[in-house]
């Protein structure tokens, strides 16, 4: 059979310590400053208001402080993925029988392995991107995240898999029955243009679709964790989610890279990233689906409950879930605080090139699976509900309406 894996954090232990601050870091120097710099992600952010005496992380037996932290930074336990193959600095605790359960939002992902010794987590900073941080799940007076840099990126600093800089990634590999991977195997690296078949090896998956995949449908016991699904529609965002993040962090440091060096060829790099967050974006080479496919543990609603919508209802996050992911095809990350914070010179130009497309002035074939009713529906989605929209934008839609039907008979 064909199973695989997630990394979501291999960081170091000796006891509750971790090896933070030693050793070569990519990116350490300036401009981006990756080890030194203030951040402001979703945990740091927690750890500071938890500093203040605002937020107390309760303990739970049997969940130490999971369901808490869940809580505390808004991450729903209907996004759970349970993952068995060996990933993780805990990966003897993880096989098929105790999968490492996942939970995620727009900004942070959480990972628990079954009598683990820390919670695991990825949190994204607007500026630096992905951020590595433990938290010890033993019962003590004062819980604290821990930052862990080191062992992390070692593994989560790669070319093919997070785009070169650091970032997380979902694979899908050939796993032994304890959850290894098979020597001499191939691993995929899961994006929305993956193919369904090479998806999801080492992974349980529940829910529904027409299309084989390489996941595994029927679970363990899930007595411990929070809920008894892998929901297939939580698979198909974090497929997509993890590589929409790795692309917007390269297309900061590329920028800001160039900027420093202030080589005029410099400019050439930051817009070739900024080119492909702009495919990755309005999902051009999106694999499609067979048929339609179905969540069973109402993540798919929760998820689409969250906004925004304008004044027709609509909402980037809107699924499909028939023929492709969302009803349309614009990636709800477009209004993160990492998309908002990209460097001038690279947001110049990525708006400039949506609206090219979403215009319809692009008409190249790697846009060609955008039709004009879904251009028209995301330019028009994306001036009712992201701030700071280029002016010309509103002017176009103004300028352009649809002539209206004659209904009278």
């Amino acid at each position: 059979m064909i199973f695989g894996l997630t990394a979501l954090g291999s960081l170091a232990l000796a006891g509750p310590v971790v090896i933070k601050q030693q050793g070569y870091i990519p990116f350490g120097d300036t401009p981006i400053n990756y080890r030194s710099a203030e951040v402001h992600d979703p945990i740091a952010e927690l750890q500071k208001r938890m500093d203040r005496g605002e937020v107390q992380l309760q303990y739970e037996p049997g969940q130490t402080y999971l369901r808490s932290v869940l809580a505390a930074l808004k991450i729903p336990a209907n996004s759970q993925t349970l993952v068995y193959s060996k990933t993780s600095f805990q990966y003897p605790k993880i096989s098929p029988e105790k999968p490492r359960a996942l939970y995620f939002n727009d900004d942070v992902y959480a990972g628990r392995v079954h009598d683990g010794m820390a919670l695991e987590f990825v949190s994204f900073d607007p500026m630096q991107g992905a951020m590595f941080y433990i938290l010890d799940e033993h019962n003590v007076e004062k819980p604290r995240f821990e930052r862990a840099n080191l062992d992390c990126i070692q593994c989560h600093v790669s070319n093919l898999q997070t785009k070169g800089v650091p970032g997380v990634m979902v694979r899908s590999v050939f796993t032994s029955p304890s959850g290894t991977q098979a020597g001499g195997t191939a691993a995929y690296v899961s994006g929305h243009e993956s193919p369904f078949e090479q998806r999801w090896g080492g992974w349980y998956v529940t829910g529904t679709a027409n299309q084989a995949h390489m996941g595994r449908s029927t679970l363990p016991d899930t007595s411990f964790y929070l809920a008894p699904t892998s929901d297939i529609v939580a698979h198909l965002v974090l497929d997509h989610q993890t590589q929409m993040h790795n692309i917007i962090t390269q297309t900061n440091y590329q920028t800001r890279l160039a900027l420093h060096s202030g080589s005029p060829a410099a400019k050439q790099l930051y817009e070739r990233s900024a080119e492909q967050l702009v495919r990755y974006l309005l999902f051009a080479k999106e694999a499609k689906l067979a048929g339609p496919v179905h969540g069973d543990s109402g993540y798919a609603e929760e998820f689409a409950a969250r906004g925004p919508r304008d004044a027709r209802g609509r909402s980037l996050r809107d699924f499909d879930l028939r023929t492709r992911i969302f009803r349309y095809p614009c990636s709800y990350l477009i209004y993160s605080e990492a998309f908002d914070t990209l460097p001038e010179p690279a947001k110049e130009f990525i708006w400039r090139r949506l609206f090219e497309v979403l215009s319809g002035r692009d008409q190249t074939p790697e846009y060609a699976e955008l039709s004009a009713e879904d251009r028209r529906a995301i330019l028009e989605i994306l001036v009712a509900t992201k701030p700071g929209i280029p002016a010309e934008w509103q002017q176009y839609i103004s300028s352009n309406q649809p002539k209206q039907r004659n209904t009278e008979q």
